[in-house]
């Protein structure tokens, strides 16, 4: 087993200083109860995703007997999610000044007169756009790009931005099982495997899956039109009035296209500049923190070069940047409690001791559907390094080969990329301000839709086996 299995309750409680230590069973309970409580109360809208993230782990890890230890808990987990919440920070902003100095702007004069005024076209080009960024393997960069590109065309045309960030969403998630994207490395390293052996026999998977993505996204496309009354005159919305309504500081300048902010003469500069911190991004040979804090630096200099204007500039981003920032330093009390308490290790320990013993030849299949929830409720780290090693162990003795076994773990990422854990989602969210349990409302059971025919597709041409 991997040097990142499970930990037992023991070694938890001395890191920390817990009050007490309650039974493998209570924390189970508490964990899931934690979780449930969470997911609740923001897709029901009664609190703020960030004052949920603080409030309901402080209650549950206090009644796990966290005491005084809760503290070092938290701050642990939000140390290692500081570098993430820097990249937020600074990618907002660096992207902000590009949409500012009219970066994306032909881009979306280009997008607005290919799909006209068809809310159907709008929403297709919307997952095609996020499908094909997804390609580098970063959801921040791919949320940013499409909302950027995209969110303006919706004010425009008043539609919803709940659908921007369901498709996004979605074929970011099911592009998410790529090598480079992390879970498909993170299976492949527990259990000792190349990621090609897991990846390529999955191609058919991904295949279907993103065509599933484009099928649910036509749908929503043709409600939106049906909502609006068919074919939209975009000109009939006044942007402003969409501004307002909004509230989206990463858009609300698109839509001018006489903003003061306009800098058309350094356009080809601003592309030289974004292409730069597209390809540091891509070849990974420095922090991708540092690389947006870096290219944010020179794009203040080279499109706002007076301190003033440098000023009104970050001023202007702050509603979004404190938005998922705070979401994210606040998923930190989240994690930092389910780990430090022993929540998740309870968690893993108590899945793979229910399965019964008759259900052994079926593992693979099971391990493909308890992807789906479990790893919306717990890391990657935590289900591919601590629960998928267990149950690998276990179907080995079926004869089912701990590649079949990886390959079928993949296929719940589509659910995975909706979890508040994962703070890219976090981000598009804040981006296209949509409260994210009307995101999760519209989202989740499309997103578990895409992960079944991706692992029933993969039991249909034999990588992953039904029965051993």
């Amino acid at each position: 087993m991997s040097s990142h299995s499970i930990l037992t309750l023991a070694q938890e409680a001395e890191e920390y200083a817990v009050s007490y230590t309650p039974s493998d069973g209570i924390l189970v309970l508490l964990g899931f109860g934690m979780i449930l409580t969470f997911m609740t109360l923001i897709m029901l809208g009664r609190v703020t995703p960030m004052v949920a993230l603080i409030t309901i782990p402080t209650i549950f890890g206090l009644i796990a007997g966290a005491g005084f230890g809760i503290g070092d808990m938290v701050i642990d987990s939000v140390k290692s999610m500081a570098p993430t919440a820097a990249l937020l920070m600074f990618a907002i902003m660096f992207f902000g000044l590009m949409i500012d100095a009219g970066l994306f702007d032909p881009l979306i004069r280009v997008l607005t007169r290919t799909l006209g005024d068809d809310p159907a076209k709008v929403v297709m080009a919307t997952a095609i756009l996020a499908a094909v960024v997804s390609l580098d393997g970063d959801g921040s960069t791919t949320y940013i790009i499409t909302t950027s590109a995209m969110l303006p065309i919706y004010l425009r045309m008043g539609m919803n931005p709940v659908v921007l960030t369901v498709v996004a969403g979605l074929a970011n998630g099911t592009m998410n099982i790529l090598p480079w994207g992390g879970p498909t490395v993170r299976a492949a390293a527990a259990l000792g495997l190349e990621p090609s052996e897991v990846f390529v026999p999955m191609v058919p998977s991904l295949a279907a899956g993103m065509v599933t993505v484009f099928a649910l996204a036509w749908f929503l496309g043709i409600a939106e039109r049906r909502r609006l009354g068919g074919k939209v005159d975009a000109s009939r919305f006044a942007a402003t009035e969409q501004v307002d309504h909004f509230d989206s500081s990463m858009a609300d300048t698109a839509l001018n296209p006489d903003r003061k902010t306009l800098r058309p003469k350094l356009i080809w500069v601003n592309v030289a500049i974004t292409a730069i911190v597209m390809v540091l991004l891509i070849m990974d040979v420095l922090p991708l923190a540092y690389v947006f804090m870096a290219g944010t630096a020179v794009a203040l200099l080279v499109n706002f070069p007076h301190v003033r204007d440098q000023a009104d500039e970050i001023t202007a981003h702050a509603p979004s940047i404190v938005s998922v920032v705070s979401m994210v330093l606040a998923a930190g009390v989240l994690v930092g409690v389910l780990s430090g308490t022993g929540m998740v290790d309870a968690m893993a320990a108590w899945i793979t001791s229910v399965i019964p013993e008759s259900m052994g030849p079926y593992l693979a299949v099971i391990t493909g559907l308890l992807s789906l929830p479990m790893t919306f409720f717990m890391s990657n780290d935590a289900f591919y390094f601590g629960i998928l090693p267990v149950l690998a162990e276990s179907a080995s003795h079926y004869g089912i080969e701990p590649v079949e076994m990886a390959r079928a773990s993949i296929t719940g990422q589509p659910v995975h990329m909706q979890s508040p854990l994962v703070p890219a989602i976090l981000l598009l969210v804040s981006l296209a301000r949509v409260d994210l349990g009307a995101h999760h409302r519209k989202v989740l059971w499309r997103a578990i839709i895409v992960s079944l025919v991706m692992l029933a597709v993969a039991l249909l041409v034999g990588v992953v086996p039904l029965h051993a």
